[in-house]
């Protein structure tokens, strides 16, 4: 299968989108290539909007290359509105697995931001955060989504 990636710059760091030719399968902190295929440019183009203030939904393709168990925690990420947060808790209680279970399957996210893991909150704190920059990031994103008042 043939992989492209592109990176870009963003306010939580250097960012590359790596993509097939039917979409994106990851997203990860650092400088990468410079390939320009449609797919990636809409991803880029997605990230840079979601961080002007100007996206609030991602739908750039994507194709998760993971266990069923962890696209269907993904899947219950992407249905979090920007903005809102759940607690591992509630995905727990919404797929009926154990909220350790969702801790790993957040921590193995592919895509993180795309697929808003930052979204996922501890029952009395903010759990983790497997991007770069830690739980300084997930505490970045979810102010510039403006949920940063739950967590005072």
């Amino acid at each position: 299968m043939s992989r492209f990636e592109r990176s870009m710059p963003s306010p939580v760091g250097d960012l590359t989108a790596i993509a097939g030719t039917s979409g994106v399968l990851a997203l990860e902190w650092r400088k990468g290539g410079m390939d320009d295929t449609p797919i990636l440019r809409r991803a880029i183009e997605q990230l840079e909007l979601y961080f002007a203030g100007e996206l609030t939904e991602f739908t750039v393709p994507i194709r998760l290359r993971c266990s069923e168990f962890q696209q269907t925690v993904c899947a219950a990420m992407a249905g979090i509105p920007f903005g809102e947060t759940r607690t591992y808790g509630d995905l727990a209680e919404q797929l009926g697995v154990p909220a350790q279970a969702i801790g790993q399957a957040c921590g193995g996210n592919p895509l993180p931001i795309i697929i808003p893991c930052h979204r996922v909150l501890g029952a009395n704190g903010l759990g983790g955060y497997s991007g770069s920059g830690g739980i300084e990031t997930k505490v970045a994103l979810l102010r510039h989504e403006g949920a940063a008042g739950l967590l005072i």
